[in-house]
This record gives C-alpha cells, sequence and structure tokens, in this order.
C-alpha cells in the first residue's frame, strides 16, 4: 500500500496514535481533530507591468484553548490548504509542548517569490493584511515569518495593520526587524533551539559533541545557523544539501566558506575539495547528528532503513512520515520530533510578543537564557514521558502537548 504523504493526513494520524495511548475522550479526540476556523482570500495586486495578478490565500486557526493563536506565513508556489492545515495543527502542539501560552495557527499565500519583485511583493503582502486582519490581532492570532517570507515583509505587514487601525500595534506580528520592536536573538532562535535539543538528547545517549558529526538537509536560514552553533559547540559539519544538491567532505566543513561559495553561486554544490550528493544520499550519511531542515517528507518508508545517524534531529516542519517513524524506532533511532525540536522559533516569537506588549525589551543574553530553560524543560517533559509509558518521542511529545491542550478545552467547558 502506498503511503499517505497528504501533510494533514499525517497531523491527523500522528494525534490519532496519542490519543489511542491516552485513552483520550471520543468528544474531545474528534474536535482536536480539526481546525476551528480557516479563511481563504483572494488578493488582487498590481504589478510592475501594469496587470493586475488574484493569489490566493488561507489563514487557519486550529486551536486557541490555550491562548491566541500563534503561527507563520509561507509565501510558496505549491501551498495548499492541506500544508497550511497540518502546520497550524502542528503549532498547536508545538507551543502546547514548548508550554507558552499560544494556540496554533498559520498562513499561506500560493506565490513564486523568485518571480517577483520587492515592489510587487509589498503590495501581496499588504493586499493579505487587508483581507485578514479582522481575522488576526495582537490578542487573537498572531502571525511570525515563514518559508519565503522574512523581516521585511514582517515589517510591511506591521505597518498595513497598524494603518488600518489607527496607530502603532508592534505586538500584531513577531519576527519583524529590530527596530520595529523584534526581539534580540530572533533569526537564530530556531537553530539555537535545535541546538539545546541535541546537546540533552547527546547527554543522554553519552555521545560527546566535541568531534560528533553532523549531516543537515537543508542549508537555508535554518541549516546555515546550526551548522554555525554546531560547529562552535565542537561539533564536525560533514554534509549539508540545498534545494539543488549537496556536498560533503569527511573531515569537515566550514560553515561559513560554505555559505560564502552559496551566496556567490546560489547553490553548495561546486564547493572546493568537496563531493557531490543528494538530497536523498545526504539522508543516508553515517553520521551522530542527522538534520533535516528542509521541507516536510524526507524521510519516508521507503529510505527510513538507510539511515545511519544515531540521533535525527527534526528542524524541518513534518521532516519524518509515520511509516518512517515505525522504522527509526525500532532500530533504535532517536528521534527528536519536529515540534519540539524547532520550537525555538515559536518561543523567541513569545518572548517578542511579550516584549511588545510590555514595551520593555531584553538583551541577546536574557533571551537565550530564557530559550534555553524552555527547551531543556520541554526535553526532558518528552523524554520522561516516553520512558514511561514507552513510546517513541514524537507519540511521547503529542501526549504532552494534547494533554495540555485538552486540559485547556475542559476547563473552559468546551467539552
Amino acid at each position: 500500500m502506498t503511503e499517505q504523504l497528504n501533510p494533514f493526513k499525517i497531523a491527523q494520524a500522528q494525534l490519532d496514535k496519542a490519543a489511542e495511548k491516552l485513552n483520550l475522550d471520543s468528544q474531545m479526540h474528534a474536535f482536536l481533530r480539526e481546525p476551528m476556523r480557516e479563511l481563504s482570500v483572494s488578493i488582487p495586486v498590481k504589478m510592475d507591468d501594469g496587470s493586475t495578478k488574484t493569489f490566493k490565500g488561507f489563514r487557519i486557526q486550529y486551536n486557541d484553548a490555550r491562548g491566541p493563536t500563534k503561527g507563520g506565513i509561507r509565501f510558496h508556489p505549491q501551498e495548499t490548504i492541506d500544508t497550511v492545515r497540518a502546520l497550524s495543527a502542528w503549532m498547536t502542539w508545538k507551543c502546547a509542548v514548548a508550554d507558552i501560552p499560544f494556540g496554533g495557527s498559520k498562513g499561506g499565500i500560493i506565490c513564486d517569490t523568485k518571480q517577483m519583485s520587492q515592489g510587487e511583493i509589498e503590495r501581496l503582502s499588504r493586499g493579505y493584511i487587508d483581507q485578514i486582519w479582522s481575522f488576526i490581532g495582537p490578542e487573537k492570532d498572531i502571525p511570525a515569518p515563514d518559508v519565503y517570507t522574512n523581516p521585511q515583509i514582517m515589517a510591511w505587514m506591521m505597518d498595513e495593520y497598524s494603518k488600518i487601525r489607527g496607530h502603532n500595534v508592534p505586538g500584531i506580528i513577531t519576527g519583524k526587524p529590530i527596530p520595529l520592536g523584534g526581539s534580540l536573538g530572533r533569526g537564530d532562535a530556531t537553530a539555537m533551539g535545535v541546538v539545546y535539543t541535541i546537546r540533552e538528547a547527546a547527554k543522554v545517549l553519552g555521545i560527546d559533541l566535541k568531534g560528533a558529526t553532523v549531516a543537515i538537509q537543508g542549508y537555508g536560514n535554518a541549516g546555515y545557523h546550526l551548522a554555525r552553533l554546531l560547529t562552535n559547540q565542537g561539533c564536525k559539519i560533514i554534509a549539508v544539501t540545498d534545494s539543488k544538491g549537496g556536498i560533503s567532505r569527511e573531515d569537515g566543513l566550514d560553515w561559513k566558506a560554505t555559505k560564502e561559495h552559496k551566496d556567490r553561486t546560489g547553490s553548495v554544490i561546486g564547493y572546493p575539495g568537496t563531493k557531490q550528493l543528494t538530497n536523498e544520499e545526504c539522508l543516508a550519511v553515517k553520521c551522530d547528528f542527522l538534520v533535516p531542515a528542509a521541507l516536510e517528507n524526507q524521510i519516508t518508508g521507503k529510505n527510513a532503513s538507510n539511515i545511519k545517524a544515531k540521533i535525527v534531529a527534526e528542524a524541518a516542519n513534518g521532516p519524518v512520515t509515520p511509516e518512517a517513524d515505525e522504522i527509526l524506532y525500532k532500530r533504535g533511532v532517536f528521534q527528536i520530533p519536529d515540534f519540539l525540536c524547532n520550537a525555538g522559533g515559536v518561543t523567541v516569537s513569545y518572548f517578542e510578543w511579550v516584549q511588545n506588549i510590555y514595551g520593555y525589551y531584553w538583551s541577546e543574553e536574557e533571551v537565550y537564557e530564557r530559550l534555553d530553560k524552555k527547551m531543556t524543560k520541554a526535553f526532558y517533559d518528552v523524554y520522561e514521558m516516553a520512558k514511561k509509558e514507552d513510546v517513541d518521542n514524537r507519540t511521547a511529545a503529542y501526549m504532552v502537548a494534547v494533554n495540555r491542550v485538552a486540559e485547556a478545552v475542559k476547563l473552559r467547558g468546551w467539552i
């Protein structure tokens, strides 16, 4: 039977597995399987050639029992509503497992920013806010950057929302530039959170970070910061890839020189003194830590038996399918599931929102210190649940998160 790779079906299957382990009430289970609210919009944008093009956009608020919903906005040519649904579900569980007072949401626009000018991207960003502004708010739903969006786009969106409201509203969105109320430490927060969880996983498995080998699939923002941070911890980066392919070198890659080569040529491929490899081959590299930091459904039932890493740290959202989970667990591969592993970004987004509400800003050291405490506690909440219930780490992470959301739903009297 062909493995089902619809991201929302995967998210639901993962929830179903945890619900069974938790003996979750059937009415609660049914409620938590579906988003609470969905919005689809059409966004007319005046293009540089004078024509008007209409773009399709989405905003989905999955569950707000624990607080206002939180989630990024993706600009992607293959965006689908099922991907956005899945990501909004994962954001719900991510916020819960990190124990921050947010629910989960996600937004997306079907577009190819590589074919658009900055002016067109700005008009699209503002047009999206014009369509969804009444659906979001600092106490309702707080967007953030995601795939192919960045702090500048967040700045345009914050400005558009503030214009509509008639006053400055920095707390409407996170991931903003520092001068507009962004938080120090936000740029590498996702990568920093991944590193904290890898550090703790290495401790429980008795792996020394100094000299540990790492393969990173996806050398974008998160992947580049991961290479830098793990190198600083004494690790050796032996393989990295981007959308065009990848490179490996047994004695280690220089993260900075590799990034400069990619910036100059458009890909890591061709960096001197390296062996070329595909994204599929990168996943099969023998290493201590494999970090899928690209897109979803990279490790599947077809290739999971090829994984040779001791730890799979899921920096991307949904990079491992349920069928692959079973295979990795049986083979003794230690997984750090995505919504635990990459929760550093949303945690520092929460810190940014708090700072915006208070109008008082923390130092970078304070941000990292608070993030370390949050990520470390979340790691052990999941690790202890996995040991206690004799389940894989993803199921344990779901059990921790679903318990917290279900408790909030019950206390509110919804179910």
